[in-house]
Formats: structure tokens, C-alpha cells, sequence
């Protein structure tokens, strides 16, 4: 299969339809970020603390259910887990949006969170796509969760300031009931349902995970990230009030930020991927993180040097939150990438999660320049474990599909293509009547592996 071959029907409609969900639920999410550390004020109980326990609550749950709900949908089907998950998300925001008290919104929060659909979603994604286009659809996801991420900074305040924070709540459920429509109506049923090893963490794979020291350097870089994500919202949303700007305004704050960081991001991943320099440049973004940190938590900015600021944190971010995840699929064993995954995401939401009350806390009892202390303090514990993290190896992911060979005839047939010049691993998968390999493709023969299909191979990741 030639790999500019383009996306058949189904593969278009998943493409749309798994990216219009994840965006659809991700929104809900991270709408809340940039406004609730102010109108949350409002609420019954308040106190910093708690606020930061509402903003990050959804993570804990996520993190809990987060692997879960991918064997789930291996026993149960994707379609039913994926719709259960999203009732969840819309009940808790139901839960919020009629509580007027602080603790109503933590369990509206938490149970938001019990829906973790994402490793789900994935598996039926990998259920409807050809091996050569898995990719494409791949990447339409992750770029429908950065996309949701922009639109959230900048339509949640100017959302908040016409509904109200009860009103947020419920626009979320509706989010999610769209979300619920376009996965029932709209997405397609695969034909077969298989175990995706590059999406659904396996039982027994999680101590070679914990083992491994680059692994492990991903994982505390994505709990950091989001730490001080969560963190750094409990308190810059009061900083924009100090300075006179509305509530109604901050969205233009945040067009401003986003359209700036993404444009000065981009050369950033260019050089990383182009000249194999990802542990230099995740070192530098890491660093942009942590210079603005320290900066906010020892001076006072006006407006415009505040803008320039928060440029360049947005800079730092999206760079890492880009460059961590294809860090960890090229750098995960093929035979645990879906449980590395798994442990990955699961180290997102711990750090979202821990974020949010810890700079409640802070902000409590020691003030906000506390909370971007502590966030550059971890920044820079962050860099050090960089200073180990080696560049990922040169190979790309491909998947042989074998539909017509017998069970019992894979173990020799795995030993024969490890016999092939380039190739550095292969896995098989029976039940899916498929391999998967990672080949160095400058020095694969591929016209030995051909023999194998019948056909050229496609490129899965």
C-alpha cells in the first residue's frame, strides 16, 4: 500500500467524527480553566483551597479511570463505553451547574472526570482505519485537543460573562450531549473489533514501563506540565483583575497569547524534528516554563510586559505538549506502547489534578507568588531529568497485514522478518492477522518484507 494513498469514506467520517467528540469534551473541560478562580468566588464555602480543588478535581478521577475504561471497551465495545463515559461528563456538569456551593461543584467536577474516554476513543479509532492511514486519523485527534485547548482560553470568558458560571456548567453538558449524538449517529461501526496494542494499556507490560529511565523522564514532564497548567490558572485569572482587565476581556488576552505561541512554536518543533534535536529543544521550552514562573512570582508587570509573558509561557507549553506525546510513541517498546500510553496520560491528570488544590493551598497561606514559585522550582527539577533524556531512535512504525496466515504459523514468520535488514522489532498480533514493526527506513529492505503481503508497506506512525 502506498502511503499517499488517500482516506476511504469510513476513515474520513472517523477522522471527523472521533475529532469532533474529543474536541467537543475537551472544551467542556478546559473552558473552566481561565475563569473559575474568579467567579467561583461567588460560591458557597469558598476559599482558594477549595477552588483549586474544583479546577483540578476532574483529573484525579481521570487519572483512576483513565486505563479502566480501555479494557472496557475491549470486553463491552468501544461505542457503548465511549457513550457511558460522556453521559458521566454530562451528568457531572448537570451536578455543578445546580450546585451553589463550592463542594456540589468538586462532585459535579469529579464525576466530569469519571468519563475518561480517551484510550476508548483511540481504540475505535485504530478500529476503523487501514494501517497506512491510522496516522492521519491519529493526528487529526491530536490537533482537535490543542485546537479545543486555544478555543477554550478564548471563548470561556466571554462565555462565562453572558451565561454565568451555572450557565458554563450546563453549555458543557450540552457539549457533551452533541458529543453523545455525533458518536451514535454519525460514526461509523467497525466492522471488527481487535486488541489495539498501540491504544489499550496491557495488564502485564506496566512494570517494564516503571523500569524504563527515558519512559519515566516523559511521564514526570507530562504530570509537571500539567501541574503547573492547573497551578499556574488558580492564580494568573486574579492577576488580569488586579490589573483592571474584565472578565469579558481576558479572551482577548488569550487570542493574542494562543495566535503568538503558536506561531513562535512551530520553528521550535521544526528544529526538533528535522535536525533530531527534541531533548535540546523540550530543554529550552522547559526552560521558557520556568523563566516565566520565577519572574511572575518575584515582580509586578504591567499589562503589556504581562502579554509578552504569558507569550512565552504558551511558547513552552505547546511545544511540550506536543513534543511529549510522539516522544513516547517512538520511544515505547512496540509491545507496550498502548500501556505506555496509558501510564502517560494517567501521569496528565494526576498532575492536573494536584495542581489545582496544592496552589489552593498555597495561595491560602502564603500568597500567589508563592504558587509560581513552587512552579519554577519544579520546572527546574524538570529540566535536570532532560539533561538525560536521549533523542528518539531514527525508526518508524509500520504494521504488516497478514489476514490469511493461520495462528500457529506467526512465532517462525516473527523470526524471519527479524531477519531483515533494517528491522529492529516486530510484534505479532494473531487475532488482528498482523505484525507490527519498527524499521530504520534507510536501511530496510523493503522489498524482502514486501514478499511477506504481496504489497509495499504502510506507514503507521
Amino acid at each position: 500500500m502506498k502511503t499517499n494513498q488517500p482516506m476511504n469514506s469510513t476513515e474520513k467520517r472517523a477522522a471527523l467524527t472521533l475529532s469532533s467528540v474529543f474536541a467537543l469534551r475537551m472544551l467542556g473541560l478546559f473552558m473552566l480553566l481561565p475563569v473559575f478562580s474568579i467567579v467561583g468566588q461567588s460560591l458557597g464555602g469558598y476559599t482558594p483551597a477549595l477552588i483549586g480543588l474544583a479546577i483540578g478535581a476532574y483529573g484525579l478521577t481521570q487519572a483512576i479511570f483513565q486505563i479502566p475504561f480501555g479494557w472496557m471497551s475491549d470486553k463491552f465495545g468501544r461505542k457503548p463505553v465511549i457513550l457511558f463515559g460522556l453521559v458521566l461528563f454530562a451528568l457531572g456538569s448537570v451536578v455543578a451547574a445546580m450546585s451553589d456551593h463550592i463542594y456540589g461543584v468538586i462532585v459535579g467536577r469529579l464525576l466530569q472526570g469519571c468519563g475518561a474516554i480517551a484510550s476508548a476513543v483511540m481504540a475505535l479509532a485504530a478500529d476503523l482505519s487501514r494501517d497506512h492511514q491510522r496516522t492521519k486519523l491519529m493526528a487529526s485527534i491530536g490537533m482537535s485537543i490543542g485546537a479545543a485547548f486555544a478555543l477554550a482560553m478564548i471563548i470561556g470568558p466571554w462565555l462565562t460573562n453572558w451565561l454565568g458560571l451555572q450557565g458554563l456548567f450546563y453549555a458543557i453538558a450540552v457539549l457533551a450531549m452533541v458529543a453523545m449524538l455525533v458518536i451514535y449517529f454519525l460514526t461509523p461501526d467497525p466492522g471488527a473489533q481487535y486488541l489495539q496494542r498501540d491504544a489499550i494499556a496491557s495488564r502485564g507490560e506496566f512494570s517494564r514501563i516503571f523500569k524504563d529511565g527515558q519512559l519515566m523522564r516523559l511521564n514526570f514532564g507530562i504530570f509537571t506540565l500539567h501541574f503547573l497548567l492547573t497551578s499556574f490558572f488558580v492564580a494568573f485569572p486574579s492577576r488580569l483583575a488586579d490589573l483592571g482587565v474584565e472578565l469579558s476581556d481576558h479572551s482577548w488576552v488569550y487570542l493574542a497569547t494562543m495566535v503568538a505561541a503558536v506561531i513562535l512554536m512551530l520553528p521550535m518543533i521544526i528544529i526538533a524534528e528535522k535536525k533530531r534535536q527534541h531533548s535540546r529543544v523540550m530543554l529550552a521550552g522547559v526552560m521558557l516554563i520556568a523563566l516565566v514562573q520565577f519572574s511572575f512570582g518575584m515582580f509586578e508587570f504591567p499589562l503589556t510586559i504581562l502579554v509578552v509573558a504569558i507569550i512565552i509561557y504558551f511558547t513552552g507549553f505547546n511545544l511540550m505538549e506536543a513534543l511529549l506525546p510522539s516522544m513516547i510513541s517512538r520511544i515505547a517498546p512496540l509491545s507496550s506502547k498502548g500501556t505506555a500510553l496509558g501510564v502517560y496520560s494517567t501521569s496528565q491528570f494526576a498532575g492536573a489534578f494536584l495542581g489545582g488544590p496544592i496552589a489552593g493551598l498555597i495561595i491560602q497561606y502564603k500568597g500567589m507568588d508563592g504558587v509560581y514559585l513552587i512552579g519554577a522550582l519544579m520546572a527546574m527539577i524538570w529540566a535536570v531529568l532532560l539533561l538525560g533524556l536521549k533523542n528518539p531512535p531514527a525508526f518508524t512504525s509500520y504494521t504488516l497485514t497478514m489476514p490469511d496466515v493461520a495462528e500457529d504459523a506467526f512465532p517462525s514468520l516473527i523470526d524471519e522478518i527479524k531477519a531483515i535488514e533494517g528491522v529492529s522489532e516486530a510484534i505479532a498480533l494473531p487475532e488482528a492477522g498482523a505484525v507490527y514493526l519498527k524499521v530504520d527506513k534507510e536501511q530496510l529492505d523493503n522489498e524482502s518484507l514486501a514478499k511477506f503481503s504481496g504489497e509495499e508497506l504502510g506507514a503507521r506512525s
